[in-house]
């Protein structure tokens, strides 16, 4: 049988390295995308092939794509994990810095669909897992860029699904809850930078010490088994909650009022 063929993105780290190394060991050729492939030697050890990827030019994108086609001839399974979370109230928050998280979160992965949809349609079968959040079913102060950005990839990927079923290529939803990676670093440091000063302040220095700590979150390796689930399942499902919190917040969301999920969060900050 012909080796199946994945392409992950953000796989540097976090959850796109343990998603690597996982579909490695599935038994896929894995192409670990990033920006500095020097981040990648040591998946490059497990026989992950450093794939160079700028998701902020296009040009980029379409030759990382080339190469795994010139190399392979095929794509089975299109990873779009990479992505960032970029903190702050909205008000403070500049637009050029929410146009990129867009760029990143968003346009990026569309753009990386659309390279390798023909190639799917032509073989008449392929999985696109796209990585949201729980922060794409609901929304917490200070994150509004970095969730909207969530909910776009979220309706995104469901149109997505029913253009590409008839032609045998599935997409599917990946919705981490809290994990022990670098965003929560890297979003309560933008959120202090921002609105660490001024009206927010308090409820900001609260929150970038829950996102930064690491007392609580699932190991990235739970998100890297749904995500083989996903690519290798015979009927996946169309979306998978997993880690700390998910389910039981995406359940909330669908039961409790606007008002009652407020005052939950609002809670939580004190």
């Amino acid at each position: 049988m012909m080796t199946k063929v994945a392409v992950v993105t953000g796989a540097s780290s976090g959850i796109g390295a343990a998603t690597a190394r996982r579909l490695a060991q599935a038994g896929f050729t894995v192409y670990g995308a990033a920006r500095r492939v020097d981040r990648l030697a040591e998946l490059e050890r497990d026989g992950i092939r450093p794939l160079p990827l700028d998701l902020t030019d296009d040009e980029a994108m379409q030759a990382a794509v080339r190469k795994v086609l010139d190399e392979q001839g095929r794509i089975d399974v299109l990873v779009n994990n990479a992505g960032y979370g970029s903190y702050g109230a909205v008000e403070d928050v500049p637009l050029s810095e929410a146009r990129r998280q867009f760029e990143v979160n968003v346009f990026a992965l569309a753009r990386l669909a659309q390279l390798v949809i023909p190639t799917m349609r032509a073989q008449r079968s392929g999985r696109i897992i796209n990585v949201t959040s729980m922060g794409g079913k609901f929304a917490t102060a200070f994150g509004g860029w970095y969730h909207a950005t969530k909910f776009a990839v979220e309706g995104l990927s469901d149109s997505m699904r029913q253009e590409l079923a008839p032609f045998g290529v599935d997409v599917v939803i990946i919705e981490p809850g809290g994990i022990k990676t670098e965003w929560g670093g890297i979003a309560a440091e933008s959120a202090q930078e921002r609105s660490g000063d001024g009206p927010y302040a308090d409820r900001v220095a609260k929150i970038g010490s829950r996102l930064g700590s690491d007392s609580f979150g699932s190991d990235p390796s739970v998100v890297a088994k749904a995500i083989e689930r996903a690519a290798t399942a015979r009927r996946p499902r169309t979306r998978y909650a997993i880690g700390a919190g998910a389910k039981p917040l995406i359940a909330a969301r669908k039961v409790l009022p606007d008002r009652a999920m407020d005052a939950m969060f609002a809670r939580g900050l004190g």
